[in-house]
């Protein structure tokens, strides 16, 4: 089973940490869940949305099983939804849904379909949703949580810098599964444009352009504030920024010596159990006993 310990991003770690060092966050979150958002998402989920199942346009729910597996995860429930901007969210906490746009299918390619659905469960491997969803309450109507006004902005500001780090891990999840090429050409459609237009983009001098906006971003104090100004109200990376963590990651070894383990289990070489080396004729781990039988059906 693979641990998303192992690759959550410390910059979304820290943020963690400090989000939830805030005063009062219990308070908002014990808020959120008595207002019962999530039964009011189910229903106008199910009112305006087309659930996608083995049934069901089974072409675009087969995407999610395998994912699932890989980054052992329970499977949520899937969505699609009539929108022409290319957009996929995770959205829940005991009832967690992916939604994906009708834009995003039509827009990108099969396997970067496949990567922006593996950073969506990427999200919920590393337990992002919940979060992910307060803010995004938050930030529609603060006042449903009877708080003082201007204790909520601070908070939003708060999420939403967790949330761009955040998304750093799903990043790193999307390219476990799919690998780095496939997430960073997913950010290359959605910054530049279709396959047509920019398939040919050189990738490394375009991540250089985040090293250019490090240096505006760490330059002198007003410039500091202007870029902290420029992205405070942004949920996401700057495009650039994510493409530049991405390719250092998989260039590193700790990305290396994961996509190896998984290979590995997902090969059947690794009792789930135990870790151990296994044979793919086994009935049984001969070093823990676990059934694997089991494990090779889920998958």
């Amino acid at each position: 089973m693979l641990n998303p310990k192992n690759f959550i991003h410390p910059e979304d770690e820290a943020a963690l940490r400090n989000l939830e060092a805030i005063p009062g966050l219990s308070t908002v979150v014990k808020s959120f869940l008595k207002l019962g958002y999530e039964k009011m998402y189910y229903g106008m989920n199910m009112a305006s949305k087309i659930r996608l199942s083995p049934t069901q346009l089974p072409d675009i729910y087969n995407r999610l099983p395998p994912v699932c597996r890989k980054l052992s995860i329970t499977e949520p429930e899937f969505y699609l939804e009539m929108n022409p901007m290319p957009n996929a969210y995770t959205f829940g906490d005991t009832q967690i849904f992916i939604s994906v746009t009708s834009g995003l299918l039509e827009y990108l390619d099969d396997k970067e379909i496949d990567s922006v659905i593996a950073h969506e469960c990427g999200h919920i491997a590393c337990r992002h949703v919940l979060y992910h969803t307060i803010a995004s309450m938050i930030m529609k109507g603060a006042d449903s949580f009877g708080l003082i006004g201007s204790f909520i902005k601070p908070l939003e500001y708060a999420f939403l810098y967790w949330q761009r780090k955040s998304e750093l891990s799903a990043d790193r999840a999307a390219a476990l599964v799919m690998g780095v090429d496939e997430v960073v050409g997913t950010q290359v459609r959605l910054a530049g444009g279709s396959r047509t237009i920019t398939a040919d983009i050189n990738l490394e001098e375009w991540a250089q352009q985040a090293d250019r906006y490090e240096e505006i971003r760490n330059g002198d104090t007003w410039n500091k504030m202007l870029q902290t100004m420029a992205v405070m109200e942004n949920s996401h990376p700057f495009a650039a920024v994510r493409v530049r963590e991405i390719l250092r990651w998989g260039a590193s070894e700790q990305y290396k010596l994961l996509q190896q383990a998984m290979a590995d289990v997902n090969s059947d070489k690794i009792c789930p159990i135990c870790r151990q080396t296994v044979s793919p004729d086994w009935a049984f781990c001969r070093h823990c006993g676990a059934k694997l039988q089991i494990y090779m059906r889920l998958k």
